[in-house]
């Protein structure tokens, strides 16, 4: 009943602080007195209440004390108050002074006036403190409410809880909050007691609570793994609140207080970078992103936003997606000079007439094919926008003096077992070859004639390749992917129980890109620390008991089989190739089988002649002969490898 009453009317919560206040001034007069009424001057008594009745409504009208809700008071209505009062006070004391300065005669004691200042702000405050409680305590009446600890006792964890006191439609109790500060333990917020973190568990099992909310931005991520582990064998539902800087309007809201992403428990440390070296090459510098408008492409466009560069060029041939970042980045970086270019790395007079106009000294390629099952299908186009697209715009590099070209790889391309990792192979190969040629005194370009050095190009451009795999959240990716499967019932398809894959957040793997790209010297093949893998199947579970459900009860996991061309485990090395470490520790330098750039070139003219005849078992069978270590795995091209 109580928790249906509607918010009363301003002008009732004005009058309640003028009645206070009279009250309050009524009580000042029988203190001076010692409770004794009858020696109380009742005309001074009713002037200074109009007195002070006319102050007082003119201080709360400028101020605005009764604007607050009531059931809602903070310590912002407090401060508010305090300040109604001193300055209602310290103008009668002014007009008392006046009197007793020019007409001998005073209209009160100061010892009233402080009196009543003192219980003006009690009243005010008590009256507010009551009816806040009240309904709180009407609200925690509800039998099927739902017990919830919070885990982090600072600003945030303080905000999460008013943020719940606040808002009559959430049935939840806060228990208790957790925190891993031994000096915050046994102390309290709100009347709220602060549990030691190690008391997790059996707090968890005393009040048998349904839910826990992470509201600490400074959890480690292993520490925050351990403690959804401890919910998730406990039937704890775990949620998570957003960055600040997303809060709505500055102020945390319920409705994002939301079931706590698997994306928040693979995240590693953050990753630093050399951002002074990284300014000082990109600064004014023209740049171009191939496969701008991919998951990997826009990541690094948005980093490069960061850093005071020339124009920033964005090509892709996907003309809606290439639209949505470029709207995108009207919207948040307005005074930045871009521009979209729409084309096809595979189209040569396209990409020569990007370069010959806008003349980047910076190139990022991330333009690629990549989804293994479709490659596997299509050779041929795996061949034409991997080898080819990355050979055209690696040539076009070269004619037009670029100064580094970043390749962006992948880990299927270390002892690939399909046609996707073995076309991204080919391309770094094609790149570190030609890098190394670039020491003669002959370049060779996509048209396939050689130029003797009368050019007025001289040999500038460095290669650099970026290995690493899996990222959180591209397209097509497998997390995605489980959340729509979750979302729709089930089952979640996993192709193998035992198949296993590194992870890397986007923006990680794109600063890992930018300072790669800062660091290299020319045919590089950097390898990214992917961390440990993760097993799929154990991932997609935890994915189903985060969305508060059981795996193989709510929701069945499927084996469909490994599909075309996948293996088991990735590799970021093959068994002949090690690594070297660089200044940075989330960064090698892979040594590799390196190739003569004219044998390489005649094997990759061969095997674009067979793609653009679109004969794939001709095409496959040159891959084979061009990267030795490249066996099939369920794939109709497993026969080719006795073959080869």
């Amino acid at each position: 009943m109580f928790t249906k009453i509607n918010i009363v009317p301003r002008w009732i919560i004005f009058l309640l602080d003028l009645v206070i206040c009279t009250f309050s001034l009524v009580c000042a007069y029988s203190l001076r007195q010692n409770l004794d009424i009858s020696a109380i001057d009742i005309p001074e008594l009713y002037r200074n209440i109009l007195i002070l009745g006319f102050i007082n409504s003119a201080v709360f009208l400028n101020v605005k004390t009764y604007t607050g809700i009531v059931r809602y008071t903070s310590a912002q209505d407090s401060f508010r108050i305090l300040f109604s009062v001193l300055v209602a006070n310290g103008t009668f004391f002014v007009i008392n002074l006046f009197f007793i300065s020019f007409l001998q005669d005073s209209l009160v004691s100061n010892a009233i006036l402080v009196t009543n200042g003192l219980a003006s702000f009690l009243f005010l405050i008590t009256y507010r403190v009551m009816i806040k409680y009240f309904f709180l305590y009407i609200k925690n009446l509800n039998l099927d409410k739902r017990k919830v600890i919070i885990y982090g006792a600072g600003e945030a964890g303080l905000a999460t809880k008013r943020t719940f006191d606040h808002d009559g439609k959430v049935n939840k109790t806060i228990m208790a909050f957790v925190d891993d500060d031994e000096r915050k333990v046994g102390k309290t917020i709100d009347g709220i007691k602060i549990i030691a973190a190690e008391k997790l568990e059996s707090l968890i099992k005393e009040h048998e609570l349904d839910e826990l909310i992470f509201a600490s931005y400074s959890i480690p991520i292993e520490r925050k793994n351990q403690i959804v582990d401890v919910c998730l064998e406990n039937e704890v539902v775990v949620l998570n609140i957003p960055p600040a800087d997303v809060w709505a309007g500055g102020k945390l809201h319920t409705t994002q207080i939301q079931n706590i992403n698997i994306e928040d428990l693979l995240n590693r440390k953050s990753i630093q970078i050399d951002i002074e070296s990284i300014q000082n090459q990109l600064q004014d510098k023209r740049i171009l992103i191939t496969g701008a408008a991919g998951s990997i492409g826009s990541e690094v466009v948005r980093q490069l936003l960061k850093f005071e560069t020339g124009l920033i060029l964005l090509c892709d041939q996907s003309e809606t997606a290439l639209h949505h970042i470029y709207l995108e980045l009207e919207e948040s970086h307005a005074n930045t000079n871009f521009h979209a270019f729409v084309g096809d790395v595979r189209d040569e007079k396209r990409m020569n007439h990007l370069f010959e106009t806008y003349k980047p000294h910076y190139v990022y390629h991330a333009a690629a094919y990549k989804h293994v099952p479709l490659m596997e299908d299509n050779p041929s186009e795996a061949i034409k926008t991997n080898v080819l697209g990355t050979k055209t715009i690696a040539d076009l590099a070269v004619k037009h003096g670029v100064q580094k070209f970043v390749m962006i790889s992948t880990d299927k391309a270390v002892n690939p077992t399909n046609v996707m990792g073995a076309s991204k192979r080919i391309a770094e190969i094609y790149v570190q070859s030609l890098n190394n040629s670039l020491s003669t005194d002959q370049f060779i370009f996509s048209n396939g004639l050689s130029y003797i050095n009368d050019l007025s190009v001289k040999p500038i451009t460095k290669f650099i390749t970026t290995r690493f795999g899996n990222v959180l959240g591209s397209n097509g990716s497998v997390i995605p992917r489980f959340k729509q499967q979750i979302e729709k019932g089930g089952p979640v398809t996993v192709t193998h129980p035992e198949i296993t894959r590194y992870f890397m957040t986007i923006p990680e793997a794109c600063r890992l890109v930018l300072e790669a790209g800062c660091m290299g010297k020319g045919g590089e093949i950097f390898i990214f620390d992917m961390g440990k893998s993760v097993k799929i199947v154990e991932l997609a579970k935890k994915m189903i008991r985060l969305a508060g459900l059981v795996p193989n009860q709510d929701i069945r996991i499927q084996y469909s089989g490994l599909r075309p061309g996948e293996k088991l485990f990735e590799e970021l090395l093959n068994d002949n190739e090690n690594t070297m470490p660089t200044h940075h520790e989330k960064i090698m330098i892979g040594k590799v089988r390196e190739y003569v750039f004219s044998e390489i070139e005649q094997q990759i003219y061969k095997l674009l002649d067979h793609a653009k005849r679109n004969d794939d078992r001709q095409v496959v069978m040159a891959m084979k002969d061009l990267v030795r270590e490249y066996k099939s795995k369920n794939s109709i091209f497993e026969e080719l490898d006795h073959q080869v």
